[in-house]
C-alpha cells in the first residue's frame, strides 16, 4: 500500500490512518482494513502455514502493489430513509440489519458513483426500495460488473416485479449521468429468497453483458456467470497455476468448476485438448462465446456438476447428452476424444471439493492436478485426502486476492507418487 493512496484518502475523508472506513465495524467485510498492508501478509502468510506447511514449503504469499478499489463485482442492498430518499449497504455482520455504506475501500469506484446515482433518482421516479418484512417495494439489490482492461460497465437492477414504470426515462436519465455505462439488465426476483439474481431478466439497454480481458484473452461476462474479482492478482494467480501446470502442447486437460471457461482458455494454448465443465449454464454461455472471441479450437465445454462429471467419467459412461450442442468449430474435442485427463485444473467454492469428486479423481489419477483454493481450511482438508491416497504436494503458492479481508488464495500442485 503506497504512502500516497494513504495521504490522499485521508485527506478526501478527514479520517485518522487508524480508522480508514467508517464501515468496517458494522459491516464486517474488511476485517484488516486498519492493519498495514505489510501486516496483513504476514497475519495470512502465518495462517496459510499453519493449516498446509505439513505438506511441505509454503511460498511467501504474493501481495498486490496497490491493495485498494479491486473489486470489479460491486453489491449493494437497496434501502430508504424516512424521507423517501433511496440508499444502497449491506447487512450487518451476522444479523439482517442494513447498513449504508456510500462507499468502499475495496470496490470499484466507478461502480460505487453509479450505485449512488441509481439511489438518488429513486425518488424522483417515485421507485420505493423492497421491504422484506412485508413484502412491499419495487426495487431490491443493484449489481455492478466492471471490465477492468475495457473499461465496460454492466449494471443489473434486481426489482420485485417486472413492471417498472418509465423505465425508458430511467434508462435516460441514468445514462445522462453515466454514458460510461455500456449494458442495463433488469432482473425479476419476486421470491421470498436470500439469492440475489433470480432466472427471469430483461435487457434494457446495450448487449446485456460485458466483456473483459485477462491473461490475453477475451472473455464474456454475464450478470449470473462466476469471474473472478480482483483482475490483478488473477493474472497472477492462473500464471502461477499454467507454470505448475508445466504443460507441453500435447496434454489432455480437465477444467472442472470452469466458470466462464477462463483457465481452460489460458491453458490453451500450451494443451493439446482442453474441456471445462460447468453447471451453470450462463457460464457455459459465456464460455463457448469466449472460445470463438479468441478463436480457440481446441477446448469444449460441458455442463454438468464437476462430481457428477467426474463421476461418469470413472465409471466409462458415455456423456454425448451432456456435451454442448454448439460447438466452437469442427475441431472442437469430441465425446468420443474424452480420455482419462493428463492434467486437471479444479476451483471449487469455498466449501471445497466434494468427497465423490476426490474419489473419482482417484480413479482417473491424472498425473497433474493444479488445486486453486479460495479457503485454506477446506483445502488443507482435501489435501489430506489427496495425498492419503496416491499423491504428494509439490508446490504452493497463496496469493492475496482479497486484501483487507482475512481470505486469502492459494495455488497448489500434486503429482501422483
Amino acid at each position: 500500500m503506497s504512502r500516497d493512496h494513504k495521504e490522499n484518502y485521508n485527506r478526501k475523508t478527514n479520517r485518522s490512518k487508524n480508522n480508514l472506513c467508517p464501515y468496517h465495524r458494522r459491516c464486517g467485510g474488511c476485517q484488516y482494513i486498519n492493519m498495514p498492508y505489510d501486516q496483513q501478509l504476514a497475519e495470512k502468510q502465518k495462517y496459510v502455514d499453519k493449516l498446509l506447511s505439513g505438506f511441505g514449503r509454503v511460498e511467501p504469499i504474493i501481495g498486490m502493489k496497490d491493495p485498494f478499489h479491486y473489486r470489479n463485482k460491486v453489491h449493494g442492498v437497496v434501502g430508504m430513509d424516512r424521507q423517501g430518499n433511496g440508499y444502497t449497504g449491506i447487512y450487518e455482520a451476522d444479523s439482517h440489519r442494513l447498513v449504508r455504506v456510500d462507499y468502499c475501500m475495496i470496490e470499484n469506484q466507478k461502480a460505487d458513483q453509479i450505485m449512488q446515482s441509481v439511489a438518488g433518482l429513486m425518488k424522483s421516479f417515485k421507485m420505493k426500495a423492497y421491504n422484506e418484512d412485508t413484502g412491499y417495494g419495487f426495487l431490491r439489490h443493484i449489481l455492478i460488473r466492471t471490465g477492468h482492461h475495457t473499461g465496460e460497465i454492466l449494471l443489473v437492477l434486481v426489482t420485485a416485479s417486472p413492471i417498472f414504470p418509465s423505465r425508458n426515462n430511467f434508462v435516460k436519465a441514468l445514462r445522462k449521468l453515466h454514458p460510461e455505462i455500456t449494458s442495463i439488465v433488469v432482473n425479476v426476483n419476486d421470491r421470498d429468497t436470500s439469492m440475489i439474481l433470480a432466472d427471469r431478466q430483461q435487457v434494457l439497454y446495450g448487449k446485456g453483458y460485458i466483456e473483459d480481458i485477462l491473461c490475453g484473452k477475451r472473455f464474456r461476462i454475464s450478470p449470473k456467470s462466476f469471474y473472478q474479482v480482483n483482475p490483478v492478482q488473477t493474472e497472477i494467480l492462473y500464471g502461477k497455476a499454467i507454470e505448475y501446470a508445466g504443460l507441453t502442447g500435447r496434454e489432455t486437460v480437465l477444467d472442472a468448476y470452469s466458470g466462464i471457461g477462463t483457465i481452460g482458455m489460458v491453458a490453451s494454448d500450451h494443451a493439446g485438448h482442453v474441456i471445462g465443465v460447468e453447471l451453470n449454464g450462463e457460464a457455459v454461455k459465456d464460455a463457448i462465446a469466449g472460445a470463438r472471441i479468441n478463436k480457440i479450437h481446441n477446448i469444449q465445454f460441458v455442463r454438468a456438476d464437476a462430481g457428477e462429471y467426474m463421476a461418469r467419467l470413472a465409471s466409462g459412461i458415455r456423456h454425448s447428452a451432456d456435451v454442448s450442442r454448439k460447438k466452437v468449430s469442427k475441431q472442437s474435442l469430441t465425446e468420443q476424444a474424452i480420455v482419462r485427463p493428463d492434467v486437471l485444473f479444479m476451483d471449487p467454492p469455498r466449501s471445497g471439493s466434494s468427497r465423490e469428486f476426490l474419489s473419482c479423481l482417484l480413479k482417473l489419477k491424472p498425473e497433474k492436478v493444479v488445486y486453486i483454493s479460495c479457503n485454506p481450511e477446506t483445502l488443507q482438508r482435501d489435501l489430506k485426502y489427496l495425498t492419503g491416497n496416491g499423491y504428494r504436494v509439490k508446490k504452493m503458492q497463496p496469493v492475496d486476492m482479497f486484501p483487507m479481508t482475512e481470505k486469502c488464495e492459494c495455488v497448489v500442485l500434486l503429482t501422483t507418487k
